[in-house]
């Protein structure tokens, strides 16, 4: 568990993981992002790749909730990693419509990508997450 979450730390919230700290970033850097979009893109483009930057922190904690049942929890790691991967194409959606850099969107993408890489982590070791 060393690259989810700190090394001799005891996890007792969600809050805790390190995954949902870097989830709950990226979102916040998204937000800033999309701020800069044309305006005609406010109730499309700004509004999915904002809900799905977000949600991804939220499934984390809907998993850590349902980590009871290990299928329920690992379903919910699996859809924040849908989540992860669905503001991915959003990110190139905005690099290929000229509203973000290269630059701009290497950098966010690369959040999202190693987000995907922590989800799978835990889902592959999700017994020793689960009661």
């Amino acid at each position: 568990m060393s690259d989810i979450t700190p090394r001799n730390k005891t996890i007792q919230s969600f809050r805790d993981l390190d995954v949902y700290s870097l989830a709950r970033g990226g979102a916040g850097k998204v937000f800033l992002l999309t701020r800069t979009f044309p305006r005609e893109e406010r109730f499309s483009l700004v509004d999915q790749v904002r809900r799905s930057s977000r949600a991804v922190a939220a499934m984390i904690a809907e998993a850590w909730a349902r980590r009871r049942y290990e299928a329920a929890f690992i379903n919910k790691l699996n859809e924040a990693q849908g989540e992860a991967m669905e503001t991915q194409s959003w990110l190139d959606q905005a690099l290929d419509c000229g509203y973000i850099t290269p630059d701009q969107h290497h950098t966010h993408d690369a959040v999202f990508q190693q987000l995907g890489g922590k989800l799978q982590r835990m889902i592959e070791k999700s017994s020793s997450f689960c009661s």
